[in-house]
């Protein structure tokens, strides 16, 4: 098996920027366990949470469950600087920036530093922790947008 780039840790800090957050088009997918989480911070049933923040989007064929955007497309619970539902936010949040596109290499990792200030500063977290944070990913499934 080849060692990640990313065996010796990476480096990272949130800078509360929010441009992972807001001002262009994207998703937010949720799973079980998120769509459980989000309900009860904002003590909703899951049908009421499903018809005012969730849509169906459909990806390279898959139909997903994703949050709304605002017409600006800012998430949806992006409110006065920041994420109004930040201690149940999304896996897809939390484990912000470290997805597999962004581990795939150096260079791609790199790239992130334009897109995210937060990137290549702060603590460092070992491989053993992204490898967590990849494997929470894996193993969470997301949610049909049949759901919605």
């Amino acid at each position: 098996m080849n060692t990640p780039f990313y065996s010796r840790g990476l480096r990272f800090e949130c800078t509360g920027c929010s441009r992972c957050c807001r001002h262009e088009p994207g998703y937010v997918f949720l799973s079980d366990n998120d769509l459980s989480r989000l309900c009860a911070a904002v003590e909703l049933s899951r049908a009421e949470f499903l018809e005012k923040y969730c849509r169906s989007v459909n990806i390279h064929g898959f139909s997903r469950l994703s949050l709304r955007e605002k017409d600006n497309y800012d998430c949806i619970f992006w409110k006065d600087g920041g994420c109004s539902v930040y201690e149940s936010r999304p896996l897809q949040c939390r484990t912000y920036p470290f997805w597999e596109p962004f581990l795939s290499s150096r260079e791609d990792w790199e790239a992130m530093s334009g897109e995210c200030p937060g990137v290549n500063r702060g603590r460092l977290y070992s491989q053993r922790e992204i490898d967590r944070l990849l494997e929470a990913r894996r193993s969470e499934a997301l949610l049909s947008g049949d759901d919605a």
